[in-house]
């Protein structure tokens, strides 16, 4: 059980959160995750390593600080983290939601009793670090602290990471998670924020069906809401200088990648006699339903979806953005990604069997895509040709569905954010084009009121105008 908006439809969250937070000049120069995940120990990390709890990391010297003007970190880390009513401190108070109304009725509907104490629910809104590596000051009511992306700390680099001559690399040795690593950055990240086979770490559809938000997972835009870190010259003299792009990219072939690999197994594909919904497009089922002589339906025909008629599809958000940018930022594994994933699509209407093989090779293409997209370079005008595909002639028809819309509007938004980050598009031009944007977001801020002609115009105008100014 995992999602921390509230009673906040999903969409409205992160449009009126991304409004807030690209209004401010320069404010995706920081750029970090705090992802919900890592229950286990780090690649790397030294013996049985304690999770000493975010009481530890909170010193005036370390992190703690009122004020971010430390020489080489920010040093207020916590205080971004605690944020009381922004994005950035949506992590500390995920074991606080499971407490509220929301949580308790999932809680009870599902029969797992307190939500705050139930496996299923501290999977990810908590670090729910085994019994016996908690240390002194560990607490679940932290919710989601550092270490459940940084990795366990204690007995190992918790010690060393300030010390000189310590660097970034021997503290990743040490057990650091190295969240400047596209891959490694998605894989904490889609623990929680799409689903993992590790214990309390899979959504339901019961859960959605008791109360639960609707899962979405943008690698780059999620980044961004965290911003604890500035990217500064100190920090790409350690880490690299992160790339838009490459985080997006890469973000949505690794989902591709997790959500087929756990659909291939019988355990997660199934709930009793049914499939497990949670894999399917909630919007493609989830209509008004009305009986009368005169049928009205009330969805598109997806052409990237060849299934029969009257089947639910399995949501293909990911699959969508992944194939309408594979031929230009990785041309060498596009056409074996689309052909997997419309034989993938097919095989959703032949039967169970043929799904799970589909769904593994797909798995595998997605995993070769990903490769490619974290090893390329990345240039100046990547950005511009991925916002061009993704609202071009040959992608837009697809958006026939809220899921995959969402996911096209988020990049839009946060690659155009990225241009203004990196100099290439001024503030002023940028502003002028967030009206368009606004009205994307508008047209799917309400699931059962999705307007994909409205939709698919307004993100047709933003990329042309983001266009010109190339």
């Amino acid at each position: 059980m995992r999602g921390h908006l509230g009673g906040m439809g999903m969409t409205g969250f992160w449009a009126r959160s991304v409004a807030g937070l690209l209004g401010r000049p320069g404010a995706l120069r920081v750029l970090a995750v705090i992802a919900l995940a890592a229950l286990y120990p780090a690649a790397g990390a030294i013996g049985n390593p304690v999770f000493e709890g975010v009481a530890t990391c909170a010193g005036s010297t370390c992190h703690g600080r009122a004020e971010g003007n430390g020489a080489v970190v920010r040093q207020d880390e916590i205080a971004t983290w605690q944020e009381p009513s922004s994005p950035s401190g949506a992590h500390s108070r995920a074991y606080a939601v499971l407490g509220g109304r929301r949580g308790q009725q999932i809680a009870a509907s599902l029969g797992l009793g307190n939500a705050q104490s139930a496996p299923a629910c501290l999977g990810c809104h908590a670090t729910n670090a085994p019994a016996g590596q908690r240390g002194a000051k560990f607490t679940l009511t932290d919710g989601v602290g550092c270490e459940s992306c940084h990795g366990p700390s204690g007995g190992g680099w918790l010690a060393e990471h300030y010390a000189l001559p310590a660097t970034h690399a021997s503290n990743v040795a040490a057990g650091l998670t190295a969240l400047e690593n596209a891959k490694t950055r998605a894989g904490v990240c889609l623990d929680c924020h799409y689903g993992s086979s590790k214990p309390g770490q899979f959504v339901t559809h019961a859960m959605m069906a008791a109360g639960h938000p609707r899962i979405s997972f943008e690698l780059d835009l999620f980044s961004a809401l965290q911003q604890h870190h500035n990217i500064d010259a100190d920090y790409v003299q350690r880490k690299g200088s992160p790339d838009s792009v490459r985080f997006w990219a890469v973000g949505q072939a690794e989902a591709v990648r997790r959500s087929t690999s756990l659909f291939a197994q019988p355990k997660f594909a199934f709930e009793g006699a049914f499939p497990q919904f949670y894999f399917l497009d909630c919007h493609s089922c989830h209509r008004t339903i009305t009986d009368g002589p005169q049928r009205k339906l009330t969805f598109e025909t997806n052409p990237g979806r060849p299934i029969p008629f009257g089947n639910p599809p399995f949501n293909d958000e990911n699959m969508i953005m992944l194939q309408a940018v594979a031929g230009a930022l990785a041309p060498g594994e596009a056409g074996a990604f689309q052909t997997a994933a419309r034989d993938f699509h097919r095989a959703m209407g032949a039967g169970p069997e043929q799904t799970r093989a589909a769904a593994q090779a797909l798995a595998s293409r997605a995993g070769a895509l990903s490769e490619a997209l974290a090893a390329r370079a990345y240039g100046d005008a990547d950005a511009f040709r991925v916002v061009a595909i993704i609202a071009g002639e040959a992608t837009s028809p697809r958006f026939t569905d809220y899921a995959g819309s969402v996911q096209a509007v988020m990049a839009v938004d946060t690659l155009l954010n990225a241009l203004v980050n990196e100099g290439r598009v001024t503030q002023g031009a940028a502003a002028g084009i967030r009206g368009d944007i606004a009205r994307a977001y508008k047209a799917v801020e309400e699931p059962n009121a999705y307007r994909p002609a409205e939709f698919r115009a307004a993100l047709k105008s933003a990329a042309g105008a983001i266009g010109r100014l190339q």
